[in-house]
């Protein structure tokens, strides 16, 4: 790796820059799991409430011309990386206001004016994809990163270890990071995965892999640093797997009959979230008043952002035909018919 000197331990402000992240995820998955158990929105929905601190670790290291590509449980990685919360509650309502006119919704998020490049909704398809963007960046000259979040169970489908082949040899400035909540889907990594840790994987491809604590703020915040710092020098791509715990099922209305009760009441009983609140209280960074004041912002900002993309229109019968490929759209629906 090469030398990049940085501080061992982030500042206050990046300290509650991080602790904002967070709360603006817990806050905004909560609300979206109230209105869909109320009745109030219908819509297919990931939660990612447990895998907060995360996005935090890289989002803090990024800028707003860096790149991310993400999957479907992706809401914690589009407020990391920036997305408005208007356009990104409408888009998950599938409103014209959205981020891509209420005709992507909530696992196709996308938004290149804050760097959330794609949201996909197929395993590891993203990995790929950011080696793309991370080309471009490279032939261009300039010292953009790309950061590709994805599960511990895209890490057995073959984009995975083409795309690290690939970003190796060709040295991408890109941040491989397994968002490892010890579930793929139904399954639990242990029936699926041959190794104890996916970062293990990176050794055979010539690049540096990690594995951390993805729960503790710090030491992911110390590790995304480390990857990112690296790639934006030219020094190549990284594996950082953050291990995690998912605190609902596969998505909203998963029974969760395969995770075993007191694991889950465990794990969301070590809330990081919650945990780091208490941390940043309890070693002077900030005081209850001032975090409760933060939280208060970020819910008046989502109570906005619901009213917003609830009182948007639907799209227009017309957008059907609008940003699709095809010289006569006439033509093609006669095809269709046919």
């Amino acid at each position: 790796m090469d030398d990049v000197e940085r501080p061992d331990a982030p500042d206050r402000d990046t300290l509650l820059q991080m602790f904002e992240i967070q709360s603006r995820i817990k806050l905004c998955d909560e609300r979206f799991r109230t209105m869909l158990m109320s009745g109030q929105i219908q819509l297919i929905y990931y939660s990612p409430r447990g895998q907060e601190c995360i996005s935090a670790g890289w989002g803090v290291h990024l800028r707003q011309d860096d790149y991310v590509v993400t999957i479907y449980r992706g809401l914690h990685d589009h407020l990391a990386k920036g997305v408005p919360l208007r356009e990104l509650w409408a888009e998950f309502l599938g409103r014209a206001t959205g981020t891509c006119k209420g005709k992507g919704g909530p696992m196709h998020i996308t938004h290149p004016a804050s760097g959330l490049m794609v949201t996909t909704g197929i395993v590891g398809a993203g990995i790929p994809i950011a080696n793309g963007f991370g080309l471009a960046a490279q032939l261009n000259g300039t010292d953009q990163v790309t950061v590709v979040n994805f599960g511990d169970g895209a890490s057995n489908i073959g984009a995975f270890h083409e795309g690290m082949n690939l970003a190796a040899v060709w040295k991408l400035p890109v941040v491989f990071v397994c968002q490892n909540n010890l579930y793929g889907e139904h399954t639990p990594m242990s029936m699926s995965t041959g190794v104890d840790y996916i970062s293990e994987r990176a050794a055979a491809y010539g690049m540096p892999g990690v594995t951390v604590d993805g729960n503790d703020p710090v030491a992911t915040w110390r590790v995304m640093g480390d990857a990112v710092a690296r790639a934006r020098s030219g020094g190549g791509p990284t594996l950082v797997e953050a291990r995690t715990y998912r605190f609902w099922g596969h998505l909203m209305g998963d029974a969760m009959e395969y995770m075993p009760k007191d694991e889950r009441k465990a794990a969301m009983a070590a809330d990081p979230v919650v945990l780091y609140r208490a941390w940043l209280i309890n070693n002077g960074h900030a005081t209850e008043a001032q975090l409760a004041e933060m939280e208060e912002v970020l819910t008046a900002a989502i109570d906005d952002a619901v009213e917003f993309a609830m009182n948007s229109p639907q799209p227009d019968a017309s957008e059907l035909y609008t940003d699709v490929f095809g010289d006569n759209n006439d033509a093609m629906l006669q095809g269709v018919s046919r």
